[in-house]
């Protein structure tokens, strides 16, 4: 048996940056001080998502990563003996900017970040106004309790991104998030869509057999409801702790990664795929 304790925060966010920082800053204390060793942030938790609409002002709130958000952190991370996962909006250079997640291993080092990869351009989720595809393709990180990967929101949707990030030994997967229901949809579609995203979540976890974290933020920004829930599922997809729709929480889950071999030999997937056949994924579309 070979556990590891992860921490999912799932935060209400503000207009102001500092409120935020201490906001997640508390959570992973709390996390931590419930016995967290790996600890997850929302997707782009130092502001309100400022995707809504199409500004050119909302540039002035990336940086540099590595730079302020993960030296802070960094600190964090060493002070507390954790692993963690930040979401930030990040400046590469003059009009080149990134929705990335760094990760900051147990002893305080940087051990690299990933760049989302998929953006999307929704109605209120206007990303592709801000972010340029990711550049770094889909990584592991080799951390002090384990192997994790990291993918960003809207990466949910696309099996390959999972696959190709367990193929490189992720253990758990993390998917910082920020979505929930635009104008005039919870009543109608509530349930169905909060079901259809974890579905799909919990599906990655069944084929690809590993653990998978999904730290949402909650509350009203804008026009957007943020429908929290997040959770932990386990590599049979069961959804092991679930937060609120409605408030903040901080869960705390055990792992036990031996699981991982267990499920991955009982439903060998991985042995049965049919790699030879599969050429046509780089395609767009197969017109027959």
């Amino acid at each position: 048996m070979r556990r590891v304790a992860i921490g999912i925060v799932q935060l209400r966010c503000t207009d102001d940056s500092s409120t935020n920082m201490d906001a997640a800053v508390a959570g992973i204390r709390e996390a931590a001080a419930q016995g967290a060793q790996i600890i997850c942030l929302p997707e782009l938790f130092r502001s309100l998502y400022f995707c809504q609409s199409e500004d050119h002002r909302h540039f002035a709130l990336a940086e540099s990563v590595p730079g302020p958000s993960t030296a802070l952190l960094s600190d964090l991370a060493r002070e507390l003996g954790v692993v963690i996962i930040a979401s930030l909006c990040e400046r590469l250079a003059p009009g080149l900017y990134h929705n990335t997640t760094a990760v900051l291993d147990a002893d305080g080092s940087y051990l690299g970040k990933y760049r989302k990869m998929h953006i999307p351009d929704d109605p209120l989720f206007y990303e592709k106004f801000y972010f340029t595809p990711g550049d770094l393709g889909f990584q592991v990180f080799a951390t002090r309790y384990g192997r994790i990967g990291v993918l960003i929101c809207w990466d949910q949707w696309y099996p390959e991104a999972a696959r190709l990030t367990a193929m490189q030994g992720a253990e758990l997967l993390f998917y910082p998030t920020a979505i929930g229901w635009i104008p005039g949809e919870r009543d109608i579609y509530g349930a169905s869509q909060y079901s259809a995203w974890q579905t799909m979540m919990r599906s990655h976890a069944i084929a690809n057999g590993l653990f998978v974290g999904a730290p949402n933020r909650v509350g009203p920004e804008g026009q957007i409801q943020f429908w929290g829930g997040s959770f932990m599922a386990d590599p049979y997809g069961n959804v092991l702790a679930q937060a609120d729709h409605e408030v903040e929480a901080t869960l705390h889950v055990e792992c036990d990664l031996s699981l991982i071999n267990t499920a991955r030999t009982h439903w060998p997937f991985f042995r049965d795929r049919r790699v030879d056949a599969f050429a046509d994924l780089q395609k767009r579309w197969c017109q027959h």
